[in-house]
């Protein structure tokens, strides 16, 4: 396995739904090469799971702080794991 592959779960907080935000990750990710998805949960906030070399995720990760330009972001978490090398390309999940 590739010792620079990593996974992360990422959740966003802010104005972050009904902005094209999971459309924004999804672009984002797919210039990047990565792997996972993206999807809006019940408490407003914005899910992503991603996949791919630990270099391309820390890059999803500063677009993912900026945003839209209709969001509005206030706060990133992120969970690092192993990869898990399952998926293939990036999706919306609903």
């Amino acid at each position: 396995m590739d010792s620079d592959r990593a996974r992360a779960c990422i959740w966003i907080s802010g104005r972050v739904q009904g902005v094209a935000y999971r459309a924004f990750a999804q672009q984002e990710a797919l210039q990047h090469a990565l792997d996972g998805g993206v999807r809006n949960l019940d408490d407003g906030r914005v899910a992503v799971e991603v996949e791919g070399e630990k270099g391309a995720i820390d890059a999803l990760i500063a677009r993912l702080r900026a945003g839209p330009r209709m969001a509005r972001v206030d706060h990133l978490e992120i969970r690092w794991e192993p990869p898990r090398n399952q998926d293939a390309g990036f999706h919306i999940w609903t």
